[in-house]
């Protein structure tokens, strides 16, 4: 690509990073995805490229952008990245370029790897390329990823030949990724006054041993990996409990997340906390707990054998002039929900750091090595 097309690709990033689009189910404060969503239809519009708006909610919306309408009998390749960033704790969002750094909430994970998604759209229209892409920029993916949902119910997934989610993969193909399981466990005591604890059950002391239950399934998993992966995990996330000082507490709280390696699923997960609270209540006579899934998201496991894995290593090896070879990434993406639908899914995005941390950037370079990736990928469909 020219020196103009990659100043362009800067401008854009820059432009994005600056607009805040903090998800707001993770933070009050958030503004949520609407103006990011309307900088990408317009840009995409200017462009001369296809835009749709997809969602119920028009301050969480999702943007689809077309190189064309109809690709006919070539193969369509979707792209997809996420518009919301976790919180920003007030902070004044700037996006300041050191070198090939450039800094800001959202840069790496994963406003860069949009960018990309976007330009290598453009480029494909502009070269008339026989492929056409479509590029989902959807809300939501920080937290419950309803955007993705929204936009898989919109678009005729049969007619999507191959996808790639450009989440920051340090400029490498990923096959695979964890998923999670929430899951919530209330415990039920019965409150009195401290100073007459036979009339009462303190709910709080029953998280003792299903907590120690769960450090040791927590050691079991890791002697487990996964060959990409690494092993599955769990850890208690949140508690919650009691009233005051002299009271006994009659409700406790305990939320865990099990990171999930492909083969497992949410009714892994259930059998695994089902068995610890028997194993509980026999060891700890009145305890009484209820556990529910609060969310399922799977993991993503693409057989390395699959035509467009090749395809896409061959694209990236040829870019990057070195051989490539299949990774897995330890987070959870949208990937998932694709593959799910039907299409053959990989992850490829830039390098960088500081997702989630109080310092953030994503490399110009590796955002425009992923643009001419996705280019190439387009290009070997045909």
């Amino acid at each position: 690509m020219s020196a103009a097309q990659d100043a362009a690709l800067v401008d854009l990033l820059t432009e994005l990073v600056e607009i805040p689009s903090v998800n707001p189910a993770l933070d009050a404060t958030g503004t949520g995805e609407a103006a990011v969503a309307a900088a990408v239809a317009d840009w995409a519009a200017s462009c001369g490229l296809h835009v749709e708006r997809v969602g119920s909610d028009p301050t969480r919306p999702n943007v689809v952008v077309s190189s064309r309408l109809d690709a006919g009998d070539a193969p369509t390749l979707l792209l997809c990245g996420h518009l919301d960033t976790v919180g920003t704790e007030g902070r004044r969002i700037v996006a300041r370029r050191d070198g090939d750094r450039l800094h800001g909430r959202g840069s790496y994970d994963m406003k860069a790897g949009l960018v990309a998604s976007l330009e290598a759209c453009r480029q494909v229209a502009r070269r008339g390329a026989a492929t056409r892409v479509v590029v989902a920029a959807v809300a939501d993916e920080e937290h419950a990823s309803r955007g993705m949902v929204e936009v898989l119910d919109h678009l005729d997934t049969s007619t999507i030949d191959a996808a790639i989610v450009t989440e920051p993969t340090e400029l490498e193909v990923a096959v695979a990724h964890k998923g999670f399981v929430w899951v919530r466990i209330d415990f039920e005591g019965v409150a009195a006054h401290g100073s007459r604890p036979q009339l009462g059950h303190d709910a709080i002391m029953d998280l003792g041993p299903v907590l120690t239950m769960l450090a040791d399934l927590d050691d079991d998993l890791a002697a487990r990996p996964h060959p990409l992966l690494g092993p599955a995990s769990l850890h208690a996330s949140v508690v919650a409990g009691g009233r005051d000082w002299s009271t006994i507490p009659g409700h406790a709280r305990l939320d865990i997340e099990r990171r999930t390696l492909p083969g497992e699923s949410r009714t892994t997960v259930e059998d695994e906390v089902e068995t610890i609270l028997a194993t509980a209540t026999r060891r700890r006579p009145g305890l009484a707990a209820t556990a529910t899934v609060r969310l399922v998201r799977d993991p993503l496991a693409t057989d390395v054998e699959h035509p467009f894995v090749g395809t896409t290593l061959a694209a990236a090896g040829h870019v990057r002039s070195r051989p490539m070879t299949p990774v897995g990434v330890s987070y959870w993406a949208d990937s998932a929900m694709i593959a799910a639908a039907g299409i053959p899914t990989v992850l490829f995005g830039p390098d960088g750091d500081g997702a989630h941390a109080e310092v953030e950037w994503v490399s110009v370079e590796g955002t425009c090595v992923t643009r001419d990736v996705l280019v190439d990928v387009a290009q070997r469909l045909v």
